[in-house]
Parts: C-alpha cells; structure tokens; sequence
C-alpha cells in the first residue's frame, strides 16, 4: 500500500483490515512515526530512491499505487521483478478529457506504462478530492475570505477520499476488476461556493467567500505548485469544462453497494480541521 497515511490509503488499510484480507503492509517514509492499524506491516522506502522499494515489495501480490509520487516506471518494473500479480492504480479522468494538459499526459503515461508491463491492473478515475478544500482550512480558521475562481461552475468531479478507498478495496479484494477503469464522481454537481457554505454549516458560523479572477487564482496555485499543474487545475474546475467532467458517475455505488458520500458529509466529517 503505497501513500499508507495518506486520505486515500489510511482509509483502504482500515477497510481491507476490517474486512479480514491480509496479510497486509503499507509503506512509509518513516514507519516508526506512521500511524497504521494494528496488525498491518508498516515498511519504509522512499520513492525518491527506487531502489529502497524493492525490498518492501518482496512477498506482495496486490499493489495499491497512487501515480506520479515518484518514479511509476521503475516502481512499476520493481513490482513485476519482485512478482506483483495486481496493480490498482489512482490515476485521473483528466487522461482521458484533457490528455494535452501537462499533468495529465503524465497521469496517462503511468497507465501506459502498467498496461505494458504484464501485471495485471485496475485503474481508478477521480478528478478531484474533496479534502483539496484543506487549502482553505488556515483562512477559515482565522475567519478570512475564501476566494476561489469559477465559483458558481458546478461539477461533479469532487470526490470523498474513503469512495476511492472503498472502489480500490473491491478492486484489490474482490474478482471481476481487473483490466477495468472506473471513473468516480460524487452523487451531484458542486462547486466552490457550495463546499465553503457546507464547511460553514459544519462549523456553525459564517465562511465569508468571494470569488477572482482566473489570474489572481493562477498567481496563488503557480507559488504553491508550479505553472504546468496550476494551469491545469484551473482547467479542469471551470476554464475548459468537458463533457466527461459534468456526467455524475454511479461507479461508487455500482462497484460497492453503497452510495457516493456527498461534499457536506466531508465537511462534517473534518470540520475540526477548520476551526
């Protein structure tokens, strides 16, 4: 389990070792420190050294893998070397509807490059997460604005972290998703306004919001993550909305019994972290 502390793969642990699969190990940059369930191995490597993971992945059959973490491509040969049957691999919808933008062509990259490699695999579509909204947790806490662009574009793409873990926890656990790719939406369009205000309601006070222009956005993202990936975000949360982007996607529901959790439910859910 690559990024174990993460959103997604602290919540995949819990349910794989809630439901009794195993033996299972997630792997961290410092195991001593990483909070894993008990029972689960915890494994250090570093991505930065792919030769590092090569020992965490002796013995494994399953491998969760979050993309672009590091060097995919020679984790990818490591897993294979060291006889990884399974790979189920977060990736983007953005691969698909916007494969000319910078992170994208990465993303689709990192597929290819598992479908080439004779592991079988699985991979998983969400496009947004919804605890991305974190980046607003220092203004909300200190009762400023949130200022977003694209403020009433409403999309479907922003996706609780556990849906994820729940569809990758059937896919590794489960037969019938191999050599399948699951797009994963929330239930209903949402946009920013909407997520400030189900924060708000979390919190029991007002979040003061206002929405910019795409520059100013730009000029904020480009400090925190550099032009490619800014100009990216921005696209695909309101500059060049695409149809696979608006369709609401009942792949959470049809892959786990269960229905997508909605943007507010997050909200409630991390509502200390605003506060």
């Amino acid at each position: 389990m690559t990024g174990a502390t993460g959103d997604i793969g602290s919540a995949l642990l819990t349910r794989l070792h809630a439901s009794g699969v195993g033996p299972l190990r997630g792997l961290t940059r410092y195991a001593s420190q990483a909070a894993i369930p008990e029972g689960v191995e915890a494994v250090e490597g570093d991505f930065a050294d792919p030769a590092s993971l090569k020992p965490a992945l002796e013995g494994v059959r399953s491998l969760f893998l979050v993309s672009r973490l590091g060097p995919d491509a020679e984790l990818l040969g490591a897993a294979r070397q060291t006889g990884v049957e399974h790979v189920v691999l977060v990736s983007s919808i953005t691969a698909e509807t916007h494969p000319h933008l910078g992170p994208a062509a990465e993303n689709l990259a990192v597929e290819r490059s598992l479908k080439e490699s004779g592991v079988d695999w699985t991979v998983l579509w969400p496009t947004q997460f919804a605890s991305n909204t974190l980046m607003w947790a220092a203004a909300i806490r200190t009762g400023g604005t949130v200022r977003a662009p694209y403020q009433d574009t409403a999309l479907p793409t922003v996706v609780h972290p556990a849906d994820i873990a729940s569809v990758a926890r059937v896919a590794l656990a489960e037969p019938g998703h191999r050599g399948r790719t699951y797009a994963l939406t929330g239930p209903e369009p949402v946009n920013d306004r909407q997520q400030a205000e189900a924060i708000a309601a979390a919190l029991g006070r007002k979040v003061p919001f206002a929405g910019i222009r795409r520059q100013q956005a730009r000029a904020q993202l480009v400090a925190v993550f550099g032009e490619a990936v800014a100009d990216a975000l921005l696209d695909v949360t309101g500059g060049d909305v695409h149809d696979g982007l608006l369709a609401v996607r009942d792949t959470v529901a049809r892959v786990t019994g269960g229905p997508a959790r909605p943007f507010w439910q997050w909200g409630t859910e991390n509502a200390a972290a605003f506060r």
